[in-house]
């Protein structure tokens, strides 16, 4: 039986408020250095701070509420923190593959040099 909102005390209100705006911060960096970086190599690796550790604290701050609210441990949102940390760097990885072949085969430009270990 979970016990109503108003029930809380102060202190885990303040810590659940904490880590949810700690997280909302986070994923609005990610999203303000989405906007800002200039090409597409750099833009990528911004909504990753969002999703990574903005995710976190707002999954922090539901672990807390819904286990003070509940009366008993409530975890099940690790399992959302795993699914997240292990797609987002997977994602980023083929979309950055993915644009880097596109870029090469076009010679745009855009594309980093390869990587040349005997050239130094």
């Amino acid at each position: 039986m979970m016990h109503p909102a108003m029930d809380m005390p102060v202190w885990v209100a303040a810590l659940v408020a904490f880590f949810l705006v700690l997280g909302a911060l986070l994923a609005l960096i990610g999203a303000i250095g989405f906007l800002r970086l200039p090409s597409f190599y750099q833009r990528i690796h911004a909504p990753t701070l969002g999703t990574s550790w903005g995710i976190g604290g707002v999954m922090l701050g539901s672990m807390i509420f819904f286990s003070v609210a509940s009366s008993r441990l409530a975890i099940h949102e690790i399992l959302i923190g795993i699914f997240v940390t292990v797609t987002t760097p997977i994602t980023l990885m083929m979309l950055a593959r993915a644009a880097l072949h596109r870029d090469r085969a076009e010679a745009n430009g855009e594309a980093p040099p390869k990587h040349n270990p005997e050239h130094r």
